[in-house]
């Protein structure tokens, strides 16, 4: 049994569920979307042949491969993640895929006693989520050599990603979040360190040095056409969170809130699909 943080085992529980099933459904939208920032933060910083590496949050454990890529066989990469469902695919697709420098674990990386000396750690939006960051980012440290250097993919403010800023502005005109729902929610959410300034506090906080931000604006496919932009805005992100803990009342102007969102979305699409623009930064630091 893994160790958790109390709070954050309502997001564990959304993520080992009605997440997991919603990001398997929108994988290849949301993965071809974050790619392009992961390729640019690890062309800029790249892990060296045989070091080993940690890859946190690592999801269906593409980015986990493609670290084991770089780190060759001398080097390993160890990708961890709180939800068992993600780690069972990530496991079997390296496997399948034949990749012997790779395995992975279930952690609460706020909780967990993790391994040590990794000489590289990597997130691709596996860092935003934790209730408690500063001792989240300090057990991160812990596990890293003296000197290793630490590379995070994070979202940058709300309003400059359109595709989930622009949805959660439609659907708020039709339904807000019932704050008494039963339904669970991810934390702290995805914009927990879209500050650039509380972001290097937090890690400065926890034992880094060296902190910079770098940005980047990349064209996002929400959709092939815009039904699936719709649905996509409509299951995940800050629109679908809403829309889930709204209940009834978001089953009922279903029809009305998808509508709205077509005529919103629509002026995005165009003959590669519902191209909006992604905004991140790529975080870097070094363990102190």
């Amino acid at each position: 049994m893994q160790s958790v943080s109390p709070a954050n085992e309502e997001a564990i529980e959304a993520w080992n569920g009605v997440l997991f099933d919603r990001f398997l459904q929108y994988r290849d939208i949301l993965v071809g979307g974050l790619a392009p920032h992961s390729d640019r933060a690890l062309a800029r910083h790249p892990p060296r042949p045989g070091e080993r590496v940690l890859d946190i949050g690592c999801g269906f454990g593409e980015t986990t491969r493609q670290l084991a890529a770089l780190v060759g066989p001398e080097g390993e990469v160890v990708g961890v993640d709180s939800s068992e469902r993600f780690i069972e695919v990530a496991s079997a697709e390296a496997e399948a895929a034949g990749v012997e420098n790779a395995r992975f674990a279930v952690a609460d990386v706020e909780a967990a006693q993790l391994e040590d000396d990794f000489d590289y750690v990597f997130a691709r939006m596996g860092t935003m989520f934790f209730a408690n960051p500063v001792p989240a980012h300090r057990n991160i440290r812990r596990a890293m050599k003296p000197g290793g250097r630490l590379c995070n993919v994070v979202w940058r403010k709300k309003m400059d990603n359109e595709w989930m800023y622009r949805a959660e502005q439609v659907v708020e005109q039709f339904v807000t979040e019932d704050e008494d729902s039963d339904e669970l929610t991810c934390g702290p959410g995805p914009f927990a360190l879209a500050d650039a300034d509380k972001t290097s506090q937090v890690l400065l906080s926890a034992g880094f040095a060296d902190v910079a931000l770098e940005r980047n604006d990349l064209p996002f496919v929400s959709g092939r056409d815009i039904d699936e932009a719709v649905g996509l805005v409509m299951a995940i992100g800050p629109a679908g969170e809403v829309l889930r803990l709204a209940g009834e009342d978001a089953v009922r102007l279903r029809s009305e809130i998808e509508a709205a969102l077509r005529e919103e979305m629509g002026h995005f699409e165009g003959p590669d699909g519902v191209v909006t623009t992604a905004s991140t930064w790529t975080v870097t630091a070094t363990a102190a």
